[in-house]
């Protein structure tokens, strides 16, 4: 029996509650909180879904502030996650940068993770003192080799692979261990392998793949799934045959597996759905779907569900269900619940791929799911089931 097949067995069988009551739950606080310190972005990347990132806005310490209490909150409770997420977190000044973070202080119980993601460019020895001295970890977010990271250039039309690699030689030599994030639009035989490759001479710690997807004020993006499926068989297999580092997709998907065969798999359908919030520069607070920010929907208006300066963040967490556009794609998630035999390992898809390939909060099936969420399970069950030579 496949694994797909157990776990569409086990939703249809109704054992958790809360596919009796048909209702998909959020939980009231988060592990993690996605902070939009500016909307600027000093590259242009051709696939980036931001709406905003020729402007220069910066978030004030006054709206750290506001989410840092919440924050301090939560983390009596469990560790918290501040993760800095553009824009291009490090297109504004190292000081103020500091004084966003100094917002937080230690956690009450639990520490308070600080994490970035940048594209290098501007990455030298001050900022290098910043991640050291706060600290942060560090995500790069690079594509690849050569012609793999032509997508990311700035507004001039100029590559930025070398100003890239001069930042990763920086965060080296200061000893600042870092994480890769790519965005892969080359689905043919070898390009996970290279990738994989480039990864492991980079001598980053991990490596997270964001497949090109239909997203934003980005209109492309919409990959083959048996494309999808031969590239993630590929990456297993050149993970396998030299695991030097960890591949976040393939983390996620293996601890899905274990669950599975260890027979608990099935409770994940009964917990309440983890928000992955976003504060942006001005306070907004959104609850799922982060990359709604700055978007507006027909039905809805603007995706927000309150802003941090005027209403407590554990209040907008707590009563974020009762938000009209935010029940939407709590229906969407339970829609996906009773219909796609997936759900004990996707949890519901993306809502923000749901409302940018649809339309609608409350879709079930996208294209999305099928090459990074589906057509990974499949690729990596082909690569365990291949004839061993």
């Amino acid at each position: 029996m496949t694994l797909s097949r157990v776990t569409a067995r086990q939703v249809e069988s109704g054992d958790d509650a809360a596919t009796r009551t048909g209702r998909a739950r959020l939980a009231r606080s988060a592990s993690a909180v996605l902070m939009q310190p500016t909307t600027l972005c000093n590259l242009d990347c051709s696939y980036c879904y931001l709406p905003d990132r020729k402007v220069a806005r910066r978030m004030s310490v006054e709206v750290a502030e506001a989410v840092a209490t919440g924050v301090r909150e939560w983390s009596g409770r469990h560790p918290v996650t501040v993760a800095w997420h553009g824009g291009e977190p490090l297109a504004m000044d190292p000081a103020h940068f500091r004084s966003l973070v100094a917002a937080f202080g230690p956690g009450e119980a639990h520490s308070v993770v600080h994490k970035v993601t940048t594209n290098a460019t501007r990455v030298d020895d001050v900022w290098c003192e910043v991640f050291s001295q706060v600290p942060v970890q560090v995500t790069v977010s690079i594509d690849g080799p050569g012609a793999a990271n032509a997508s990311r250039t700035d507004r001039a039309g100029r590559p930025s692979t070398a100003r890239a690699m001069r930042g990763i030689d920086a965060l080296r030599r200061a000893g600042i261990g870092f994480n890769i994030i790519a965005v892969v639009s080359d689905l043919s035989a070898g390009a996970a392998d290279r990738l994989y490759r480039f990864a492991c001479e980079l001598g980053c710690e991990s490596l997270a793949v964001n497949l090109a997807e239909t997203k934003g004020v980005y209109a492309g993006g919409r990959l083959p799934q048996t494309g999808a499926i031969d590239f993630w068989q590929e990456l297993a297999a050149s993970w396998q045959a030299d695991p030097r580092i960890r591949i976040r997709d393939l983390d996620h998907a293996y601890t899905y597996i274990r669950e599975e065969l260890s027979g608990i798999a099935a409770q994940r359908a009964d917990r309440p759905i983890k928000p992955l919030p976003l504060v942006t520069w001005d306070g907004h607070y959104l609850p799922v779907g982060a990359e709604l920010a700055g978007f507006h929907s027909p039905r809805h208006g603007p995706f927000t569900a309150g802003n941090v300066l005027r209403t407590p963040l554990a209040v907008l967490a707590a009563r974020a269900e009762q938000v009209p556009w935010v029940a939407e794609a709590m229906a969407g998630i339970a829609n996906c619940r009773t219909r796609c035999e997936y759900f004990t390992y996707c949890r519901g898809g993306q809502v923000a791929n749901k409302y940018f390939e649809t339309g609608r909060l409350d879709a079930t099936e996208t294209a999305y799911c099928r090459t990074s969420k589906i057509s990974l399970l499949e690729g990596i069950l082909r690569h365990a089931e291949r004839p061993r030579t």
